[in-house]
């Protein structure tokens, strides 16, 4: 199946939120991404081990990338006063090695950086996301995929409309996928 792409764009939108920015990787975020993705803190209910050097740099060059070749992907989110890189959230396609696949929809995802939990960010981002690729979008909905005890997430994905549709094993896990239809224009 060939994904749908949204549109001609090369790079992620700018997007304001209330207290953050969303906007395009770029190549010199990578050791502030290398040191969120070597927290046991954000890695735990995701790989469970630290990123390596090579794994975070290919990290980057995907989300980069996603854009330019099917109109949709991941932001950095960086503090809107400060600039401070303090995550990233969006959406991949992954094709995830899963049964059963979860599809063709965009896979949503977020992780931010550990001294920033707790305060409703990754919410903002991914309504601040959601609301672009509803506007923007062709697919007919998304998914996430989640580590059934990462409660923190789970609630995240309900604020944003996700509702539980199955569980599987990803990864040699249990993984719940929840699923999120695009709203009616």
């Amino acid at each position: 199946m060939t994904p749908q792409r949204i549109s001609q764009l090369v790079s992620a939108p700018d997007i304001l939120t209330q207290r953050t920015r969303l906007r395009a990787h770029r190549l010199e975020d990578f050791e502030a991404m290398l040191a969120m993705w070597q927290d046991d803190a954000i890695v735990r209910h995701i790989t469970g081990r630290p990123s390596t050097s090579n794994e975070t740099w290919s990290r980057l060059l995907r989300y980069i990338g996603h854009w330019h070749a099917l109109g949709f992907g991941y932001w950095v989110i960086e503090d809107r006063e400060t600039g401070l890189y303090l995550g990233e959230a969006g959406f991949a396609d992954f094709h995830r090695d899963m049964d059963p696949p979860p599809g063709s929809a965009p896979e949503a995802g977020w992780a931010i950086v550990s001294a920033s939990h707790g305060r409703g960010l990754a919410t903002e981002a991914m309504q601040a996301a959601h609301a672009w690729i509803d506007a923007h979008g062709t697919h007919g909905q998304t998914v996430c995929i989640l580590a059934p005890e990462h409660a923190a997430s789970i609630r995240v994905a309900e604020k944003c409309g996700y509702a539980h549709a199955y569980d599987t094993t990803f990864a040699g896990g249990l993984t719940s996928v929840m699923k999120r239809a695009r709203p009616s224009a």
